[in-house]
């Protein structure tokens, strides 16, 4: 069985270098067209899915609705939360650079890459709450992060994995749309990377990444579409 993970294309914010995280922003034309050649890239590849995950966001949405009319199929289709880009807190809306000289490349470096090391909160009355958007209304507030580190992300994508998705992988084919740190938490699920290497896993925008899997859903092969 295989399974494949690519991160939406690149996002109007990736483009300003801004912080993203729940802030739903559309896919740049760069990222329209990314999204484009990995449906391309799959569908060279000839693999076939019976079902595709991705998160509530546009820029994953869209990505995956792309890639289908690329590869000209109805993949029936499962949006979950649980599947988000990290929150970035109180940094969602803030240039990267200009971030960078107030707090130091370092404070910077240690919000973006590290495990367990959260960005500064929102607060309940910020308007980037997540609770004051529609999407989420089903959820409780411990569910709605004020910001989240990979760890939470880990902690929130791994359990839907383990329920959801990797007991569809004995007999069929799953495409998972997502995000830069929702995809290194699940990585770091299938891959068993420590907390330390976890900080130097980079994944590209638009990129399919394959997993092929045994009968015990031990991975065999994972290599990036080319």
């Amino acid at each position: 069985m295989y399974l494949v993970l690519i991160r939406h294309g690149e996002s109007v914010w990736n483009q300003e270098n801004r912080f993203t995280g729940w802030t739903d922003v559309p896919l740049s034309e760069k990222g329209k067209k990314e999204a484009e050649c990995a449906g391309e890239l799959l569908k060279n590849a000839k693999i076939h899915f019976s079902v595709a995950y991705t998160s509530v966001l546009a820029r994953a949405k869209d990505t995956l609705s792309i890639i289908q009319s690329v590869l000209k199929e109805d993949i029936p289709t499962i949006e979950d939360w649980h599947l988000n880009e990290r929150h970035y807190g109180a940094l969602q809306g803030l240039n990267k650079d200009e971030t960078r000289k107030k707090y130091g490349e370092e404070q910077v470096h240690q919000w973006r890459r590290s495990f367990d090391v959260r960005p500064p909160a929102l607060t309940k009355e910020d308007e980037r709450y997540p609770g004051n958007d529609k999407k989420y209304q089903n959820l409780t507030s411990d569910e709605l992060p004020l910001t989240e580190c990979l760890k939470d992300t880990l902690d929130r994508a791994k359990p839907y994995y383990q329920k959801e998705i990797e007991p569809k992988l004995k007999n069929e084919n799953v495409l998972i749309v997502a995000h830069g740190n929702s995809l290194r938490a699940i990585r770091m699920y299938l891959e068993n990377i420590s907390e330390k290497d976890i900080m130097d896993l980079e994944i590209p925008t638009g990129v399919p990444f394959v997993y092929e899997f045994d009968d015990d859903l031990k991975v065999m092969k994972s290599y990036y579409l080319k």
